[in-house]
């Protein structure tokens, strides 16, 4: 069965999140979380971009 494409880009984050757990300093731990956390956004703009999940509704800003 193949990877959809947002299945494609949570293995990315995943695999930066692994990186994450055995990065030689405190610097490339925040670099590696960054990446995964990078990836993650892209994966759900990807399945909100194949209608596989409903836009997020914002609130209205308060009109003075």
């Amino acid at each position: 069965m193949q990877v959809s494409r947002s299945g494609h880009l949570r293995e990315n984050a995943g695999r930066c999140l692994t990186l994450e757990g055995t990065a030689p300093s405190d610097a490339a731990r925040k670099r590696y979380r960054r990446m995964g956390d990078a990836w993650l956004a892209l994966a759900e703009t990807e399945d909100w971009l194949d209608g596989a999940v409903p836009p997020v509704l914002r609130p209205k800003k308060a009109q003075a």
